[in-house]
């Protein structure tokens, strides 16, 4: 098995991890603040790690040179999770997860100034195909939902969410040196999301509640914090450094197709044939783009 198909099937499994974090994320809404609630994730996240990274004298050695590329990095992924909570306030999940298709296409963009790549007509018209069927999931169908989609205030604050997860995706491997520890840059990484998570608190003076997590709600978290948090942020930084973060990002037009498996699987739900039509749509492009050079 070749370092490229590995790294693809990194990222797939990733993506389902992701897709299974809305569903645990559905179970914790409301229970206490989602910015609070992500720095939680991050820093047990971290203390998993630390042992076995303080444990090691290779890898202890690299935290300090490690951190400060770290703190970039996780600046990102935390504005866009910051972004993220904050847009909700005033927007739905309908417009966010619309808005949100436009990540893959932001990314190669800005891969084409910050890597010098080249974005062909095909290639921009496969993103095209990949937001319009994932827009079909979004909107189940529904011609008269999708046809009433306005922006309003939170939509522009999310708009700014897709930049920074296409920025945190650049960075993974626009920022990694050949001499890395892969799970000391992790390591730092979620530490770095702690410092950038607690200062939105700050800022937004909110309290942290986390005894409220509780019963059942234990189990949703622990897999918010090993499935989806720790064991994806390794994935993704393992696998941007082998296919780069166009290929990476494009595999948000499968998110769909994780969620209904995961869905049916999970609670028996099944989608009708227009969400079906959008799932295969997204599928197709995804496809494509991930064979092209």
């Amino acid at each position: 098995m070749t370092q490229t198909l590995k790294a693809h099937l990194l990222v797939l499994l990733a993506t389902f991890l992701v897709a299974g974090s809305f569903i645990s994320s559905a179970k914790l809404s409301g229970v206490i603040d989602s910015i609070s609630l992500t720095l939680f994730r991050f820093f047990v996240a971290s203390l998993f790690l630390a042992p076995i990274i303080f444990l090691n004298k290779k890898y202890r050695e690299k935290v300090l040179s490690t951190m400060p590329r770290a703190m970039i990095i996780s600046l990102f992924y935390s504005l866009y999770f910051i972004s993220f909570f904050k847009a909700l306030e005033t927007t739905t999940a309908l417009n966010a997860g619309t808005i949100y298709t436009l990540v893959p296409l932001i990314t190669a963009v800005f891969c084409v100034f910050i890597f010098k790549d080249k974005i062909s007509f095909y290639q921009m018209i496969l993103y095209f195909i990949g937001i319009i069927g994932t827009c079909i999931v979004v909107f189940k169908g529904n011609l008269e939902l999708f046809l009433n989609f306005s922006l309003n205030y939170g939509d522009f604050i999310f708009l700014f969410a897709t930049v920074f997860m296409a920025l945190y995706s650049i960075s993974l491997k626009f920022l990694h040196k050949k001499d890395d520890e892969l799970l000391v840059l992790v390591f730092t990484t979620l530490l770095g999301g702690c410092i950038w998570m607690f200062t939105a608190l700050e800022i937004f003076n909110i309290p942290l509640e986390w005894r409220k997590i509780e019963g059942n709600l234990i189990f949703y978290m622990a897999y918010l914090i090993i499935g989806a948090t720790l064991t994806t942020v390794y994935l993704y930084q393992k696998a941007s450094i082998i296919i780069g973060p166009k290929k990476l990002m494009a595999y948000i037009y499968l998110n769909p197709v994780a969620v209904a498996s995961l869905m049916f699987i999970f609670e028996g739900k099944v989608v009708n044939l227009k969400v079906l039509l959008g799932i295969i749509i997204s599928t197709f492009a995804t496809i494509v783009l991930l064979k092209q050079k």
